[in-house]
């Protein structure tokens, strides 16, 4: 009877490490190579290209998704304290690299780990927001491409003088967003070297940007607005207000055309994304640590777009001139 009930439990046991076995082995098959924690700070269309291209070169280096690398895609919604449990919760999920979409992502990332590779795009200044010492100086274990491109902003300031005629831009901005302020800083220099000024107006969330932004109307004759997560995240309210009051808006990238801005000298962040994907591959294969690769400046060619809808919605008339200089977007 003993020994009948010994071979019923040694049967049990056995079931039991077969069924575990089976099961262990059905998990280990649906395991990636590699796992990429991707924290965003908001949904925003140049931020969302940026991600596609960034997935694109990766597949287009033998690491396709849903096979070789699984992504982890994360929206902090503009919030700085969901940003930091979105790093965290990386570091305790022990990915295999984190990619760091916006200046808030990167800072967040990096204050949560020392050791797990970091890629970051869609920073202006990365040297400012102290991410790196300096371009040629990356972290131990961050690295990544900037947005700012040499011509973009020059182009766009130069169009507005010299073919818009303004002379007073008004600025909707959050100046607790790094990026934003060395813009604005940018834009403020030029246009004072041209006789022209910049009227400030800052914001602390998008709630405020429509009423920021009629504060504006009657002391300025056209509006900026920098990659400010901020403000893109209520970019509808800029818009009205510029087509109420035939204020041309001028962007900072060529994503928020879609939607309603004037016009803007920019580059695909697709592209952007794109070359930060090749950067990440080098570092997931073991090709080359963060520390051994310099931040890199956008590789991408700039083009001045023009919206014609919102031309005629802010009251300008499109000049046979800029046909040479300008591509247009016709809308949908």
């Amino acid at each position: 009877m003993k020994r009948r009930w010994s071979v019923l439990v040694l049967s049990f046991v056995l079931g039991v490490l077969l069924l575990s076995g089976c099961g262990s082995e059905s998990s280990s098959s649906s395991n990636y190579e590699y796992v990429i924690g991707v924290t965003q700070i908001v949904e925003h269309p140049s931020l969302d290209e940026a991600f596609t291209g960034f997935k694109k070169a990766l597949e287009e280096n033998g690491l396709v998704e849903g096979e070789d690398v699984k992504y982890d895609l994360q929206i902090a919604q503009g919030e700085i304290s969901n940003s930091d449990t979105i790093a965290k919760n990386f570091v305790g999920d022990q990915v295999d690299l984190i990619f760091a979409n916006s200046t808030p992502s990167a800072i967040s990332a990096l204050n949560a780990t020392k050791d797990i590779p970091i890629i970051f795009t869609s920073v202006t200044d990365p040297v400012g927001a102290e991410l790196v010492e300096a371009f040629d100086k990356p972290g131990e274990n961050i690295t990544g491409t900037s947005d700012t491109h040499p011509l973009a902003m020059s182009n766009t300031i130069e169009f507005m003088l010299e073919e818009i005629g303004v002379k007073k831009v008004g600025v909707v901005y959050n100046a607790g967003e790094q990026n934003s302020k060395v813009q604005v800083e940018q834009v403020q220099e030029m246009l004072e070297k041209e006789g022209a000024s910049l009227v400030e107006v800052s914001v602390s969330n998008s709630s405020e940007v429509k009423q920021a932004a009629e504060s504006l109307v009657g002391r300025i004759d056209s509006i900026f607005f920098p990659t400010d997560n901020t403000v893109v995240q209520a970019l509808e309210s800029l818009i009205d207000v510029a087509n109420q009051n035939d204020l041309p808006l001028f962007a900072s990238e060529l994503d928020s055309m879609e939607k309603g801005a004037f016009a803007a000298t920019g580059f695909s962040y697709k592209d952007l994304g794109y070359q930060t994907g090749l950067m990440a591959v080098e570092i997931l294969e073991g090709n080359k640590k963060p520390s051994e690769m310099d931040v890199e400046p956008p590789n991408v060619d700039v083009k001045l777009t023009i919206n014609k809808k919102a031309a005629e919605e802010q009251g300008i008339t499109i000049k046979e001139e800029w046909n040479e200089k300008a591509d247009y977007y016709e809308g949908e």
